[in-house]
């Protein structure tokens, strides 16, 4: 195991700097810059060059590359050149409000999509199990934006339960307010429960008709002890890194549900930094994008290593 686990350290090391090299790279073909976005489309050409060799914008991408590679090295992301304040300081602040609302979706989705992935596999057929996937797969269908418009109007406007938007609330000041995290983990719940319900539904259905666990049965193991050591372990390995690949969708879906409830987060913050080619914070952006991709998959498959069935039936 721990073999393994270095392994994919080393492999997840070489994606991080094909990744966030890739990102340096086409950030830097992208049309406009910083410049034009401070002086506006109106300024003279010595007004944007004189603006552009201040940034450092004019030298060329591999000599910027390698000074940002050296920062990193210190464990500094840089300035960014719209506000001059450091990329680290404001990906802190914007963290804080996206890992709560990432953290208090997990919360609701992982022991969610057990329940009702176990539910549907050991009743696979049942009108339980038709219930119960059918619902999933609607509220999968309906996308992000459509569905936190209809709790906006519903909840928030026509009923006035929850508030309908969290502007201006940012960081620690959210969990003074938790009324205004109920709509947006809601929506991004139902949009992330599909995925691991359905693959924990699968594994744990093969694994209840499995050979081990119908020799145990013929042996008078108890229903409980075979679907709790024995099922579901088997059943759970497979899903763990669609739960992985959940992480990535909250990556995705934080974007449109921060910009939806006014939210301010990782997700509002990265796209404001691209609208403003604030160069620097995108870079610094993607390095937390893929720092926790490639950190979550690998922690899935080493969990889902220790869960694969084992050749022998310990009874």
């Amino acid at each position: 195991m721990p073999k393994f686990a270095i392994r994919r350290l080393a492999t997840g090391l070489l994606q991080v700097v094909a990744v966030v090299t890739g990102v340096f790279v086409l950030t830097t073909w992208l049309p406009g810059d910083t410049a034009v976005v401070v002086l506006g489309e109106n300024a003279t050409e010595q007004q944007l060059a004189a603006l552009r060799d201040q940034l450092g914008l004019d030298r060329p991408w591999p000599e910027r590359f390698l000074d940002w590679v050296a920062g990193l090295a210190r464990g500094d992301l840089g300035t960014s050149l719209l506000t001059g304040q450091s990329v680290s300081e404001q990906l802190g602040r914007e963290l804080m409000s996206t890992t709560m609302l990432a953290m208090l979706t997990l919360l609701v989705v992982l022991p969610l999509a057990v329940l009702i992935g176990v539910l549907s596999g050991v009743r696979m057929g049942s009108r339980t199990d038709r219930a119960l996937t059918s619902a999933i797969v609607v509220l999968d269908a309906i996308p992000e934006f459509a569905l936190g418009m209809v709790l906006v109007a519903l909840f928030g406007l026509q009923l006035g339960w929850l508030p309908a938007t969290a502007a201006g609330l940012s960081g620690l000041w959210l969990a003074e307010e938790p009324a205004v995290l109920v709509l947006p983990v809601t929506v991004l719940v139902c949009k992330q429960l599909c995925a691991p319900t359905r693959q924990i539904r699968i594994g744990v259905a093969e694994a209840v008709e499995a050979g081990y666990a119908t020799h145990l049965r013929m042996l008078g193991v108890p229903e409980r002890t075979v679907l709790m050591r024995h099922v579901l372990p088997n059943g759970l390995a497979p899903a763990v890194q669609q739960l992985a690949r959940t992480v990535d969708g909250l990556l995705g879906g934080v974007v449109v549900v921060e910009a939806l409830f006014g939210l301010t987060g990782v997700g509002s913050g990265f796209v404001d930094a691209v609208k403003a080619r604030d160069l620097p914070v995108v870079q610094g952006y993607a390095l937390v994008f893929v720092l926790t991709t490639v950190l979550v998959n690998i922690a899935a498959d080493v969990a889902a290593r220790r869960l694969i069935p084992q050749r022998e039936v310990v009874v």
